[in-house]
């Protein structure tokens, strides 16, 4: 007869061959520059990529979420073996059009215009500027078109310095940039390892009314109402082509816009929309 703690046991430990359940990737994200807090030199700078977050770990892209992306086994097999954190990207303002071919049910042939850009090896040793090496020496000996490693160099001496490159990179359709700090290990979550830093500010809020227009959108909406986090409420009537005058954003979608600065009672100055925000489901069509 089984002794009854060798059957307790056998009871709680599950079949022989059970395998605990992998615990999702703690992707890492960024908190934004303060000059009175950060020091340039400690940090490497890249362009901010407007892309699709991805991780790749070794079988499969993930979104943030942890769901796979639905792409094409030439582009996987396209992309080494080594975990790689990155962007799936198609250049400068494709956002939309690139977040339209990663998140469909099925592979897609635009995935031909996409790029898996990366800029961290989560599993390597040491600091950044060690991973860094070995994220260039990695793709010299696996790399291809499919998969680039985003280029750092060293961040500029002075904030006017900054400034300049930042007007540079919007003149170019350019999102800003981040700050990478040269001895921080891979950790996840948010951390002043990561900094953003752009010429205008963005954020989020729910759309909670439309307005009809005037003049020449007079039969188009003229503006929306939205709403942040806060509670606080105001109006976005720029930045919307005819095409979304025409079907504006739903009531309750949550809508990207820009900015360049609160007023004294917490309003957004000057805020034009962006984009609506797209949630972690995949695209049916």
């Amino acid at each position: 007869m089984m002794k009854p703690l060798i059957l307790l046991f056998l009871l709680f430990a599950g079949p022989p061959n059970a395998v605990a359940e992998e615990q999702p990737f703690s992707f890492l994200l960024a908190s934004t520059f303060d000059p009175q807090k950060h020091s340039l030199d400690d940090y490497y700078i890249s362009e901010k990529l407007d892309g699709v977050r991805a991780y790749w770990d070794g079988d499969y892209l993930r979104s943030r979420a942890g769901n796979k992306f639905v792409a094409p086994q030439w582009f996987l097999q396209s992309l080494p073996s080594t975990p790689l954190d990155g962007e799936l990207w198609g250049g400068r303002q494709t956002f939309d059009e690139i977040s339209g071919i990663v998140r469909r049910h099925e592979p897609h042939a635009g995935w031909h215009r996409v790029k898996f850009m990366v800029f961290e090896l989560p599993q390597a040793e040491g600091d950044f500027s060690q991973r860094y090496r070995a994220m260039q020496q990695l793709h010299v000996r696996l790399g291809n078109k499919y998969w680039q490693i985003v280029e750092q160099r060293a961040a500029p001496k002075t904030l006017v310095s900054l400034q300049a490159l930042l007007i540079e990179i919007d003149a170019k359709g350019g999102e800003g940039f981040m700050l990478k700090s040269k001895a921080a290990a891979y950790r996840g979550g948010r951390s002043d390892d990561l900094l953003k830093i752009k010429l205008k500010n963005d954020a989020e809020a729910k759309v909670v009314a439309h307005h009809k227009g005037k003049g020449r959108l007079a039969n188009l909406m003229g503006s929306i109402t939205v709403q942040m986090p806060n509670g606080i409420r105001f109006k976005i009537g720029s930045g919307f082509s005819d095409a979304q005058r025409e079907n504006p954003p739903a009531i309750g979608a949550l809508v990207s816009y820009k900015y360049t600065g609160l007023t004294k009672n917490g309003k957004p100055r000057f805020p034009v929309f962006w984009r609506v925000r797209r949630s972690d489901v995949l695209i049916t069509q």
